[in-house]
């Protein structure tokens, strides 16, 4: 093919950077404004389409390149990835050296969550090495992120012929028998050559039949390191690893918990309500009350005390997206995919008004912390204020420039945050002016790689925390919109935030089935509570106790209870 061709009228092929189980060129694509940097691979007819939609489905984890765009033209087939910034690991070696002990531990504590990822989905990379593994340019965040899958086989695909480089590639994938356990020959193939900075193909005796890798160590590294390593270089397949999650057992990285042993993580599960839809939930301000609803359309208020519903209504037509208790709780907003929002009378869940003028979903409602204002954000890109009293619209903010995911005012009601699909946070200055309020835009927050999904502020005030489709969440400091840091930790997107009221732990829930818990002073994780069966879509803080209640797609909601006395702390 030649080079700086045109392709789909966009993509501009610049030079070809590989041609093993494809084509791969570095492109540009042109019809983004400025051109953007991307990588276009072209695909044999028999594997694109299954393929396509493979990449874009784990494309989602941070760690592996997005799936940018697929399509065919002239009976050829392509796709197009994210271009990642950065130097492999290949590129490394040859200018720093070779690694030490710490930086094979810091790549597989990175890499083999990665390879879980992949293998969970019946997927086999099928060359990882050296030169697939980018360890991007700062102010990127990712430690390292694999690349190159135009050897991946996916479900029936792979006892299909992959044979990858031959360097590293394990010997049943040498025989087109690639499995599970051939990426993680693969890695440990990859950390010899890192350590020695030495041909696999010489780290090999073939007269004696075995490696002899540490034989050209320059530096000692430990038992530990040395047994896993050799168990991942093992050439039958038995004796090997099998999975990623046996690696990381080894390794001691494996527990749901890093801080604690599985026994004594203070967090217990005491109370797991069934049958229920609950994609949002809310607690009351004295803690005595909850809300949830979700796709069911059921809007429930629970007695937490004594864990039973004591109210259900169905009103909306459409799916709950959110639902909000005011400050003085005698009212609770529930906004739908409907359209609109409905006001209720609590606790007789007495209907008051339906809030209409948003022209596409409402995703998030916030009451001011004086109750007299109810703010909404919708897909239409909109946030609107409320008047309470009246149930009429006050105005609409207009500055998004897509879907509007979630809102929130501050404790102290002067600044009200919105987040949004365009990666951005908008923080606005809230004013009384003849008893009527003013919004001003005061800044935008930028930095996440995809849409945000969740913000919270502290108890405070001080700090906006937000949770990405980029599987992180960032803090900020309000009063300067500066950056205080990236939080990661979780393997898919991050779709609830909440502090606790003391401010001194971050609380995240997200689609990896988990909800963890973190020390904001310093990001540390201090917990991780992995019980619920799908993703995790909501969470709340009880106010007044040491409760933290879940809700989740396994149409279950949890009640967390922080069960030992001496960690109380972290509320």
């Amino acid at each position: 093919m030649d080079i700086l061709k045109l392709i789909q009228k966009r993509y501009r092929l610049l030079n070809l950077m590989s041609q093993g189980g494809c084509f791969t060129y570095l492109a540009i694509d042109e019809g983004q404004s400025p051109p953007v940097t991307c990588v276009v691979q072209q695909l044999d007819n028999f594997t694109w389409e299954q393929k396509a939609k493979s990449l874009k489905e784990i494309s989602q984890h941070p760690q592996l390149p997005t799936l940018l765009d697929y399509f065919s033209e002239n009976d050829r087939y392509y796709l197009v990835q994210e271009f990642i910034a950065g130097t492999s690991l290949a590129q490394v070696v040859e200018e720093e050296g070779a690694f030490n002990e710490t930086q094979i531990w810091q790549l597989l504590t990175n890499l083999l969550p990665v390879i879980k990822f992949i293998s969970d989905r019946q997927m086999i990379h099928g060359d990882i090495q050296p030169q697939n593994i980018i360890r991007p340019l700062p102010p990127d965040p990712r430690n390292f992120v694999l690349v190159d899958f135009a050897n991946v086989k996916i479900g029936s695909e792979i006892n299909k012929l992959t044979i990858g480089s031959p360097e590293y590639a394990a010997p049943e994938q040498l025989k087109g028998q690639a499995v599970f356990a051939s990426d993680l020959y693969s890695l440990g193939v990859t950390c010899i050559y890192l350590l020695t900075q030495i041909s696999p193909f010489d780290l090999f005796d073939i007269t004696n039949d075995c490696w002899v890798w540490q034989q050209y160590l320059t530096t000692r590294i430990s038992d530990r390191l040395s047994r896993i390593l050799d168990k991942l270089l093992q050439k039958s397949l038995l004796p090997r690893f099998q999975l990623a999650d046996e690696v990381m057992l080894a390794m001691g990285i494996e527990a749901t918990i890093p801080n604690y042993p599985s026994a004594a993580c203070p967090w217990k599960c005491l109370h797991t309500l069934t049958g229920n839809s609950s994609n949002t939930l809310a607690i009351s301000p004295d803690g005595n009350t909850m809300a949830s609803s979700g796709d069911d359309k059921i809007i429930k208020l629970w007695d937490l005390n004594q864990l039973t519903v004591v109210n259900s209504v169905i009103a909306h037509s459409q799916a709950v997206t959110s639902v909000a208790f005011s400050p003085r709780q005698e009212l609770l907003a529930t906004a739908s995919d409907d359209k609109s929002i409905k006001l209720w009378h609590l606790p007789t869940l007495q209907e008051l008004f339906t809030l209409e003028g948003h022209s596409q979903a409402v995703k998030s409602v916030s009451f001011s912390p004086d109750g007299e204002i109810l703010a909404s954000g919708s897909w239409d890109k909109q946030v609107k204020l409320w008047d309470i009293s009246t149930g009429q619209e006050i105005f609409s903010l207009k500055a998004h420039q897509l879907q509007i995911s979630a809102v929130a005012f501050s404790p102290q009601g002067q600044i009200l945050a919105s987040a949004s699909f365009d990666r951005t946070i908008r923080l606005w200055q809230i004013t009384r002016m003849q008893n009527r309020p003013r919004c001003t835009l005061m800044a935008t927050l930028g930095g996440h790689t995809r849409a945000v999904l969740a913000i919270a502020f502290s108890g405070d005030g001080k700090i906006l925390a937000t949770g990405s489709d980029d599987n992180t969440m960032r803090l900020w400091d309000v009063k300067t919109g500066q950056l205080i840091g990236t939080v990661l930790g979780h393997s898919w997107s991050v779709a609830a935030v909440a502090f606790t009221p003391n401010n001194e732990t971050l609380i995240s829930a997200s689609w990896d089935k988990t909800i963890k818990l973190w020390k904001v002073s310093t990001t540390e994780e201090i917990a991780t509570l992995a019980s619920h069966l799908d993703s995790v879509c909501a969470v709340a803080v009880n106010p007044v106790a040491q409760l933290i209640a879940s809700g989740s797609r396994d149409k279950t909601i949890k009640l967390w209870k922080l069960a030992i006395s001496s960690s109380s702390e972290h509320l």
